[in-house]
């Protein structure tokens, strides 16, 4: 990894962080992207603390917003002629649905539609390396359900956990049409299962929702189990030439038959490129 240039979203804490702080000692240069300024100095401090003389940079952005995901996406490809790796990994779960100032429901845009963005936008930064990896976090909250394409936006009706699972479900069906449109490139793409980690996650809910991940934080693995398998697709050469696949505990997975609908897929594809003004 010594001289890669790593691209690593919602990583001023968690996984993030920590998947930054594994990739870093390895040699790869750090570009964080934050939404925070303070938590995001913090974070730089910590990692030049932990890992003398890593090379950093830290971007700020709400990928929330489309026009926060493309300026992030134009301005780090102004910067980085060349992107080696991209692991998409900001993401929350919300109790409560709120639409974002472009009319939509937070999660899809946060969870699932910043890694469209940023995947789409910085593919020629991609392209113009050896041969790069995009990596985007999912999770095993996929698991029991599917998507429904007349209600993408979770307006007839919203639960937080089912919303943010449905995100997850997305997030697979991504990578593999990703996977298929990036054939030939050099370019791979692989998603991944975390396992609960104690993090922030759950943090924006109130009441009982957050009293209980509260609890069940107690029982979740640290940061820095849950990154490992975030760094082994970021850098393993057993990985290498593996694309389009399902992770968990750095070992392929077999996700739900939902999460391996290629028509769902493709039908996914079009409608985020058009909700995100990108060309199919």
């Amino acid at each position: 990894m010594h001289g890669k240039v790593c691209v690593i979203t919602g990583a001023s804490s968690g996984i993030g962080l920590a998947a930054a702080e594994k990739l870093g000692s390895m040699g790869a240069r750090l570009v964080l992207v934050g939404r925070e300024r303070g938590r995001g100095e913090a974070a730089a401090a910590l990692l030049r603390r932990r890992v003398p003389g890593v090379a950093l940079s830290v971007h700020y952005a709400d990928l929330s917003r489309l026009d926060e995901m493309k300026r992030l996406a134009e301005e780090i490809g102004a910067l980085e002629p060349r992107i080696d790796v991209l692991v998409n990994n900001a993401g929350a779960m919300f109790d409560r649905r709120a639409v974002t100032a472009d009319g939509l429901e937070r999660t899809f845009a946060l969870n699932h539609l910043a890694y469209f963005v940023l995947a789409n936008r910085l593919k020629p930064q991609l392209m113009a390396a050896t041969s790069a990896r995009i990596v985007n976090v999912a999770s095993d909250a996929h698991r029991g359900n599917t998507i429904d394409f007349d209600d993408l936006q979770s307006a007839r009706s919203y639960r937080g956990f089912r919303v943010y699972g449905r995100s997850k479900l997305m997030n697979i069906l991504f990578t593999r049409e990703l996977d298929r449109r990036l054939a030939g490139s050099g370019v791979t793409a692989n998603c991944l299962h975390p396992g609960f980690v104690a993090s922030r996650f759950g943090d924006n809910s109130v009441g009982l929702f957050r009293i209980g991940i509260g609890i069940a934080k107690l029982f979740a693995i640290p940061p820095e189990k849950g990154a490992e398998t975030i760094v082994y697709l970021a850098s393993s050469p057993e990985v290498a030439e593996v694309s389009g696949g399902y992770f968990a505990k750095s070992r392929a997975a077999t996700p739900t038959a939902a999460a391996q609908d290629d028509a769902a897929a493709r039908r996914l594809w079009e409608e985020r490129a058009r909700i995100a003004g990108l060309a199919d």
